[in-house]
């Protein structure tokens, strides 16, 4: 509205709307539904939907205002041809870099489709719209009498740029040099921040839930009673918590299924030993931290707790993130069961060591004494007593048995259960003097008829891919919440650990060892795999959106120079996206790296629009270097709208904790890169065409030194 007028700003508000509308009818023909990750996709497109309008209606805009006399009838067919190319190549380009997305396998590629398909089917829908319908509104609506707050944009832009160009385009390549050297610097200072660790690389953000678990595992052969106490301890200091509102507390059972249940598994925890605290917050509306925030400060009290009664706590958020075991999971592979179990201890050992790892935890279980019942067979064959009658009694006295059935008024008989008092359930004299009867009828005391072993429980054995396997688990806590800087962190101290067998630990990051049974080894699994996958996988679908786009930019200019500087603004986009996180303080996720996607795609269609008009100034023979000076200064306009556009869309998913990466990435890499873009593109095109252009002398730029 303030750039063009009123009516401009009608016209290409009707656009969006009408894209926008067709685009909710193509994704529900396509069968997505709405939820938060489509809606999302189409907020983060609206940013993207708007561009083909506002370079339409700009130039129709700026046509009007240099030519006055004609009527809009004879000056729309020349505008909207004079930037179809360039439109047309542009909105293929962001097509190009985003949707290669859709083809991700994985995780993400699945749950993130909507964002690459619903974005290429709007830009499509986008691009008819602002050859057909954008057009007919112009002639509709613009005044004939062009408005005047609008005439003489570049013309007073002009004398900017020319003072910014001077220098850059002299003779001497002193200040060029210096404006490369910068620029080199800005890149290498923005990859050089997540090396720092002032930006976090971490597979997704943490959500922001009114609820979080706590998991507690007493020691083996722990009653149930003893682990109630603890949960009623644990829930004692929980509701003195401004931010709790209620809990449930489960003994001896896990709490009803829910996703840590569900990839955890969590849901199979039985036994006196187990305990669960479902924990339920205030709305997020109510409160000014985060889950994750409260989950971590409220950590060191409630294990400080269950310390006191020798129990592990762990406090584990819903969702804990990507579904997986744990955050951090060493996988440790080795020949033998007992080695294999000493290693993965050693490992744990590490863990607890590390600052920061928190929620240790591994899968072997805590030795235990056991007492095996034997029947010896000869003596009850002797006596007349079968095997199985022994076992019968046993499991009566343990667990209790229906004897008989009361059949009375009531639908269903009820059972008359026959078992020990619970205060003698655990004695095993009192389970040996249990009697069974012989062939004779006389009673026999068990005690007489088994053999008692003591022994310990046995451990259990975990197989992945038919490899048997011990795991040791950890998360990470504190200032530095990404597992993926813990697991680093312990990799020198895992390196020095001496193995069962005298050799060393190997340690493998993306697949087993291909000999698990010739040494012991440790693999890295949990967010790491995931993180990997899907960055491997997004990674690759970048490179195959930029090897598209070029092809693209080739196909239009018919030059394998010019793509190159055309996509040379590509890497300028770190420079707004790794400060951008830093200065927010938010990590770097899957979700950053798809806003960072289609910056290729919008930051290319700015460089499209810079070239083709230069290459339309030198048809027309102005010498280069005015040439590359008004690109700038007419282009402008269209390039600060179009990003102004972008983030506008992209501010209102800023405070979302799972895409605010999306945001960020799309809010600081189009401010920078635009700004920069303006400058580097033109330059960049001087300085490699300027050989190829005619050899007139060209006349100096207003400022240029003599």
């Amino acid at each position: 509205f303030f750039a063009l007028g009123r009516r401009e700003a009608a016209i290409v508000g009707s656009a969006v709307v009408l894209t926008l509308t067709v685009t909710l009818f193509a994704s529900w023909a396509w069968g997505f539904t709405l939820n938060r990750v489509s809606l999302f996709a189409l907020i983060f497109s609206i940013g993207i939907l708007v561009d083909d309008a506002i370079v339409v209606v700009e130039n129709i805009h700026r046509h009007h205002a240099l030519h006055p006399e004609r009527t809009l009838a004879q000056i729309i067919p020349g505008a909207v041809d004079e930037v179809g190319g360039p439109t047309i190549l542009a909105t293929l380009t962001v097509i190009a870099a985003l949707l290669p997305m859709a083809f991700v396998s994985g995780l993400m590629g699945p749950y993130m489709s909507p964002i690459p398909i619903n974005a290429s089917m709007g830009m499509l829908l986008s691009l008819a719209v602002a050859f057909v319908v954008t057009p007919w509104l112009a002639r509709l609506w613009i005044k004939a009498t062009p408005a005047a707050h609008g005439q003489g944009l570049s013309a007073r832009l002009l004398p900017l740029f020319e003072r910014i160009f001077a220098p850059l385009l002299g003779e001497s390549s002193r200040y060029r040099a210096l404006l490369g050297g910068a620029v080199a610097a800005l890149v290498a200072l923005s990859l050089a921040l997540p090396v720092l660790g002032l930006v976090l690389l971490k597979m997704l953000p943490f959500d922001n839930k009114s609820e979080f678990q706590v998991v507690v595992d007493m020691p083996a052969g722990t009653p149930v009673e003893r682990t109630a106490a603890v949960l009623r301890a644990l829930g004692a200091y929980l509701a003195g918590q401004p931010e709790v509102t209620d809990y449930q507390a489960y003994a001896g059972t896990s709490a009803p299924i829910n996703f840590n249940g569900l990839v955890r598994q969590y849901d199979l925890r039985a036994g006196g030993e187990a305990g669960d605290l479902q924990v339920n917050l205030l709305d997020k509306s109510q409160r000014h931290e985060q889950s994750h925030a409260i989950a971590t400060r409220l950590r060191p009290g409630l294990q400080s707790i269950g310390r006191e009664f020798g129990a592990n706590v762990k406090v584990v958020e819903v969702p804990p993130g990507p579904p997986v075991q744990a955050p951090i999971v060493a996988e440790v592979y080795g020949p033998q069961d007992e080695g294999r179990r000493a290693a993965a201890q050693a490992v744990r050992g590490v863990f607890e060591r590390t600052a920061g790892i928190v929620d240790v935890d591994d899968s072997s279980i805590a030795d235990a004494p056991r007492t095996l019942l034997l029947v010896d067979r000869r003596k009850a064959a002797q006596l007349g007593v079968p095997q199985q009658a022994v076992v019968d009694a046993l499991r009566t006295g343990l667990a209790g048995d229906a004897v008989t059935w009361l059949h009375d008024q009531s639908k269903y008989p009820a059972a008359a259960t026959l078992m020990l008092p619970p205060e003698r359930q655990g004695d095993l004299d009192a389970l040996l003097q249990l009697t069974v009867r012989g062939s004779a009828g006389q009673p026999v005391p068990i005690r007489e008829l088994v053999q008692l072993t003591d022994t310990l429980r046995e451990q259990p054995i975990f197989h992945k891919d038919l490899l048997p396997v011990n795991y040791v688990t950890g998360d990470m806590a504190g200032k530095v919440d990404s597992p993926l800087y813990g697991m680093f962190q312990m990799r020198g101290a895992l390196a020095e650990l001496k193995m069962p067998d005298g050799g060393a630990l190997g340690e493998y990051f993306i697949r087993q060892p291909d000999n698990p049974y010739a040494g012991y080894a440790l693999k890295w699994d949990g967010e790491w795999q995931i993180t990997y996958e899907t960055f491997r996988d997004m990674g690759a679908a970048y490179a195959v959106g930029l090897i598209l786009i070029y092809l693209l930019v080739v196909a239009q200019f018919g030059s394998y120079l010019a793509p190159l500087i055309i996509m040379a603004p590509i890497p300028l986009t770190l420079v707004g996206v790794m400060p951008g996180h830093a200065l927010l303080g938010a990590p770097f996720t899957a979700t950053s790296m798809i806003g960072m996607i289609a910056l290729a795609g919008i930051i290319v269609r700015n460089s499209i629009l810079l070239v083709d008009f230069i290459e339309l100034q030198q048809a027309e023979g102005t010498p280069l270097a005015q040439a590359v000076v008004r690109s700038a200064a007419t282009r402008a306009q269209p390039i600060v709208l179009t990003a102004l556009a972008a983030m506008l869309g992209a501010f209102f998913i800023l405070d979302d904790p799972i895409f605010n990466g999306l945001a960020i990435s799309l809010i600081f890499g189009i401010l920078v890169s635009t700004l920069l873009t303006l400058v580097v593109i033109p330059l960049l095109y001087f300085v490699a065409m300027r050989q190829r252009a005619p050899s007139n002398p060209q006349p100096a730029l207003q400022g240029e030194p003599s």
